[in-house]
């Protein structure tokens, strides 16, 4: 960790001149004027389509890598998981969702965001700086549809060798005096704000490889060759347990120091392919306080006015770097933060009556009015009116009664044709009572003297003409839907005595009335329709025939509406008499042994087939009947 933050500290947003006078800039691999040759980005973007919930694979993280950058497209609910190769579940692990923060795992330390701003649309994140000292999967817990995982990490390029810093940093410069980090709140802090000013610009050095205070173009002096037995490493403390409580860990260290005199030297001076690797050891062990864990508030539960919104308080601790759910017993030494509270978004849009109500829209009786209402935002604007309350709504159109109105006989002219062809006949006209808007007439109404309706009318003598008559319409053809109906038509002419009936030619100036017509009943619903049956399976000891059965409906489409109590059989057993085979007198057996001839399967032979005729002639029936079973 300590060496994680110092080459952090160095390489951000730091130019070669800061330590080196010169005015080159480093690369995104963390090297002085480099070419960018000494490591590789590797990004790419995850859009499967999933369709199962739960946990799928996104990307491995091999190990080495640092620039650490994983991120969903947009918001959704889903939610990023980490896991170790090693199996140890590091964020998100056995369907227990962390909160956002920092989270050790792989050698590095991983900055976990989950933002909930009921504005923002940015999704879930993972940051690390690296390097990672094993393998890492990132996997998505799926419960919607994908938005998209983008994921960036550098590794070191195949066969590059970085340059080394000296240990020791000259005086004066900017890291003169000894570097302290200290596994704090803090510290935790600037390491998390570290992390959000990377842009994967260069990755996370190794301990002890940094750039070289030598110019890009000047070779290093030749350092004389020391006796590396004058000198040897030295364990000369511990660093700061990384966790105040809750079981942290911290690591020995050590210096080059004379092999006679124990003073420290510089680094440099001993051989680093000697130095003890730091050793790991517990501490801190006792428990951390229980403390009250916050969730983000949800979105208000109103889009404008005053609303409610809630959020998620639980009793949590903190041990071994991974903080647990407790019960609440265990925090109620603490005031416990409220769960509601109340919100709004924005002043609710209001009803406003625009206009006043226009003039009735009839000069007497019963007529309307309306007036102009719309929905109007807090600043003013006509918005729609589902941004107001419905149920406040006020009434835009309502009755208006302008007393009684005077009444007239309102007539229309005769008609045009008398009802018969020849002899008397009547003609009609329309004769209603209606309002009269512009007349004075008296009050009391149209009065007892209404017009007539009928008028007669008369053509002249029927003698000798003829004309068409028709009978009444039959019966529909169908009981149900679409049929026909019919009626008789006859050529006809009138006598003193009455009507005689003659032949349709003399009636063929006149256009015939038709005959026939379309009827149509009630919808006759849906209805089971079948074919006929199939020949049977057998044609004796019982076989089976079938047929298809279909519900239609009236447009002869396909239907479920049918009763199901009353869909015809569509198989059913037939010719179920004993197959009996035809005796011949001629056919017998010869021989006494002939069960012995079918046994042994020598019917197939003319001579055994007519010596045991019988015998091999129920053994065929036996068989068929056996193949016709099956």
């Amino acid at each position: 960790m300590l060496t994680a933050l110092f080459t952090l500290y160095v390489f951000q947003n730091v130019s070669c001149d800061d330590y080196l006078g010169s005015d080159k800039v480093f690369d995104k691999c963390g090297i002085c004027g480099g070419d960018n040759s000494a490591c590789k980005v590797v990004s790419g973007v995850f859009k499967h389509v999933l369709t199962k919930v739960g946990y799928h694979k996104v990307v491995e993280i091999p190990e080495g890598a640092t620039k650490i950058n994983v991120t969903e497209m947009t918001k959704s609910n889903n939610y990023l998981a980490l896991r170790s190769r090693s199996g140890r579940s590091i964020i998100n692990g056995n369907w227990a969702i962390d909160r956002p923060g920092s989270y050790e795992g792989g050698g590095t330390m991983f900055t976990y965001k989950r933002p909930n701003e009921i504005s923002s649309t940015a999704g879930e994140s993972f940051l690390a700086e690296g390097p990672t000292n094993e393998a890492i999967d990132v996997y998505m817990i799926h419960q919607q549809p994908n938005p998209g995982v983008h994921y960036e990490y550098v590794i070191p390029a195949p066969n590059a060798i970085n340059p080394q810093i000296p240990p020791h940093p000259q005086p004066g410069g900017p890291f003169d005096g000894q570097l302290e980090v200290k596994d704090t709140a803090d510290n935790t802090q600037n390491r998390d704000s570290f992390s959000e000013m990377e842009t994967g610009s260069f990755p996370a050095r190794q301990p002890g490889r940094y750039p070289s205070y030598a110019p890009d173009n000047q070779v290093p002096p030749l350092q004389p060759p020391r006796r590396k037995s004058e000198f040897n490493w030295k364990q000369v403390g511990l660093t700061e347990c990384t966790a105040t409580c809750g079981k942290g860990s911290r690591y020995t260290f050590f210096r080059c120091v004379n092999r006679n005199t124990h003073e420290e030297v510089a680094d440099s001076l001993c051989d680093s392919n000697a130095k003890p690797s730091p050793e790991e050891e517990p501490c801190n062990l006792f428990p951390c306080p229980a403390f009250w864990d916050i969730g983000e508030w949800s979105e208000c539960s109103k889009t404008c006015g005053l609303g409610m919104q809630h959020r998620q308080i639980l009793c949590r601790h903190t041990y071994a770097n991974r903080t647990l759910t407790v019960q609440s017993h265990r925090c109620q030494i603490l005031e416990k933060p409220e769960t509601t509270s109340t919100c709004q978004l924005k002043i609710c849009s209001e009803w406003q009556i625009r206009t006043d109500w226009t003039p009735c829209s009839v000069p007497c009786g019963v007529g309307q009015k309306t007036r102009d209402v719309k929905c109007v935002s807090n600043i003013g604007d006509v918005v729609d009116d589902e941004e107001c309350n419905m149920k406040l709504r006020p009434d835009d159109i309502e009755n208006c009664d302008m007393g009684p109105c005077a009444k007239s006989w309102f007539l229309t002219e005769w008609s045009d044709r008398c009802s018969a062809e020849c002899g008397e006949g009547v003609r009609t006209r329309s004769v209603v009572c209606m309002s009269n808007y512009i007349s004075n007439l008296p009050l009391e109404g149209c009065g007892s003297n209404r017009p007539d309706e009928t008028t007669f009318c008369d053509n002249g003598p029927c003698e000798g003409k003829v004309e068409w008559f028709s009978g009444s319409w039959s019966q529909c053809s169908v009981e149900c839907g679409s049929g026909t109906q019919q009626r008789d038509v006859l050529c006809i002419t009138k006598t003193t005595e009455g009507f005689n009936v003659v032949n349709p030619s003399e009636c063929s100036y006149l256009e015939p009335p038709p005959s026939h017509q379309s009827c149509h009943l009630k919808s006759c619903g849906a209805k089971w329709f079948y074919t006929n049956w199939s020949t049977c399976s057998k044609s004796c000891e019982g076989g089976f025939r079938i047929r298809e059965v279909r519900c239609l409906s009236d447009d002869m489409t396909h239907t479920d509406q049918c009763d199901p109590d009353l869909k015809p059989e569509d198989k059913e057993s037939c010719n179920s008499q004993d197959c009996i085979p035809e005796i011949d007198e001629n056919c017998k057996d010869k021989y006494y042994n002939c069960n012995v001839v079918v046994q042994a399967r020598l019917c197939v032979y003319a001579y055994y087939k007519t010596a045991c005729c019988a015998s091999c002639l129920r053994a065929a029936s036996r068989q068929s009947g056996f193949l016709g079973r099956r």
